[in-house]
């Protein structure tokens, strides 16, 4: 059955229990991180996945909270001998910029190096960018500091619906991802610009008429304000709860 496994709920600044965010999609064939911090390699192990089997890489946008992990993961799966190609998904802003970060480490001269295809995401809504038989993945544009995604996936043999805001404002994007969504994971950083705040996140969850709402990227330690899942829930009906690290959705 896939699963969606949470690999990280914090905002940029994590804690000894919550990491920055990024999570992992996980098939019988395929195995799709989702954004990639820190070091992969020992937060797939604490999630009781292998790294070698990574089949794909989305990147939502090129903040450091998102893709510090992806130099780490590139050089442990060249040593760890991978052969098989990696797809890493993206927006050209994205893509442009992770280019130039492996050229400093001059990725080009490691002997043996696997394949990397680099898939360049059109800035359109509801693109189609992977269709299987265990799912379907959508990225749209939403509204950060800078140019980032939003996914939408479908798994049709259960007929469930999984949704990624990403990092953003309240947006229509995010309310079409997640059209009657089964679950709707939001950010939850708080009103700022490129965020949003609980409330606005309940807001979002309601339009999209989405089952269940579970907010991520929020504060934590000192910063954590423990009201964001009441205050969603003031606007929003359905079930509503913080995304926490480890943390299992199954479709």
């Amino acid at each position: 059955m896939p699963k969606v496994i949470i690999l990280g709920s914090s905002n940029a600044i994590p804690d000894e229990d919550h990491e920055n965010s990024h999570m992992a999609l996980v098939g019988d064939k395929r195995l799709v991180l989702i954004d990639c911090v820190n070091n992969p390699i020992v937060r797939l192990k604490k999630a009781g996945l292998k790294v070698e089997n990574i089949t794909d890489l989305i990147l939502t946008h090129f903040h450091p909270d998102h893709v510090s992990g992806v130099p780490l993961l590139l050089m442990d799966l060249w040593l760890l001998g991978r052969q098989q190609e990696l797809r890493i998904y993206g927006l050209d802003f994205t893509l442009d910029r992770l280019e130039k970060m492996m050229d400093l480490y001059g990725w080009d001269t490691w002997p043996r190096f696997f394949p990397v295809k680099m898939v360049r995401l059109p800035e359109e809504t509801m693109t189609l960018i992977q269709d299987h038989d265990e799912w379907k993945i959508f990225s749209s544009p939403v509204r950060h500091i800078i140019p980032n995604i939003g996914l939408r996936i479908e798994f049709p043999e259960s007929g469930k619906v999984f949704a990624y805001s990403g990092d953003t404002e309240p947006c229509p994007e995010v309310v079409e991802l997640a059209q009657n969504a089964d679950v709707l994971i939001h950010e939850s950083t708080g009103a700022s610009l490129g965020h949003t705040d609980a409330d606005q996140a309940g807001e979002i969850a309601k339009s999209a008429g989405a089952e269940q709402l579970f907010l991520i990227h929020y504060a934590n330690g000192r910063f954590k304000d423990n009201g964001i899942v009441a205050r969603a829930a003031q606007e929003f009906s359905g079930s509503v709860g913080l995304a926490e690290d480890f943390m299992e959705f199954e479709f």
